[in-house]
């Protein structure tokens, strides 16, 4: 009897070894992607620093999801994306799509992705670097995944509750929000050293209004160094700025 519980055991670690493994291809394509030749160097330099796989990883992303990128803006995150999806996903990008868009034009390996026309416009504020943003609608409502890499800051809080409540109707129910930007401190007043940063607690707070459901936190971008006092560009932080990391999901029901 011990030797056939003992076999079943392993017969049970092997199947499960075996799911973990199912969807590991999109991981050779993403490396297949960052080793791209074609990749500009300084892109290549942030890869450590940025963690492009363990950041998916979190984000549940597959290759064949339909994923929507916003803010793409010089194309860091969608030339590793665009690849890794050609096959058997679908890239969207809404939202700053003017320089990417170029991109796309010019590379071969990422005309699979699809620009959409939201016709929306970002308009300044008072506030230098931050915009507003009026209600937008991406025109979908199946997707997988949507993603936003270090762009909430760019919008005042009325911008930001209309960016989730698109991104809330363009995603299926259960599909997935996945966030990430500078830190500020929690209820830091507004001041030129912190513009380019946003709250995590407000973050959270304000996804959740739109009808998101938090799925969890990573401490990926976690930089002890960082102590949030400067500005994102300052070199002495610059490229090395502790981030948070967030997911969210859009209830099934």
């Amino acid at each position: 009897m011990r030797s056939v519980a003992l076999g079943a055991g392993l017969v049970m670690l092997l199947l499960t070894a075996l799911a973990a493994n199912a969807d590991e291809p999109w991981k050779e394509k993403l490396a297949a992607a960052m080793a791209d030749t074609a990749r500009p160097a300084a892109d290549r330099a942030r890869d450590a620093n940025r963690r492009p796989l363990e950041t998916l990883e979190f984000f549940r992303f597959r290759d064949d999801m339909k994923v929507l990128e916003l803010f793409p803006g010089s194309g860091w995150y969608t030339r590793l994306l665009a690849p890794v999806l050609a096959e058997r996903g679908t890239l969207y990008l809404g939202l700053g799509t003017g320089r990417v868009a170029r991109l796309i034009d010019q590379t071969p390996s990422l005309q699979s992705a699809e620009v959409l026309d939201v016709g929306a416009e970002l308009e300044p504020t008072d506030q230098q670097g931050v915009y507003a943003l009026g209600p937008v609608s991406f025109w979908q409502d199946d997707l997988d995944l949507v993603l936003t890499f270090r762009n909430l800051h760019n919008l005042n809080a009325a911008g930001r509750e209309n960016l989730n409540d698109a991104v809330f109707e363009a995603l299926r129910p259960g599909g997935l929000y996945g966030v990430v930007d500078h830190t500020r401190r929690h209820m830091e007043p507004d001041s030129p050293q912190n513009r380019r940063r946003a709250d995590p607690v407000q973050a959270i707070e304000e996804t959740l209004r739109s009808g998101f459901e938090f799925v969890g936190y990573s401490d990926l971008h976690y930089r002890t160094a960082d102590d949030l006092s400067l500005e994102v560009g300052d070199e002495r932080v610059s490229g090395r700025t502790d981030r948070f990391t967030l997911l969210f999901r859009k209830p099934s029901g």
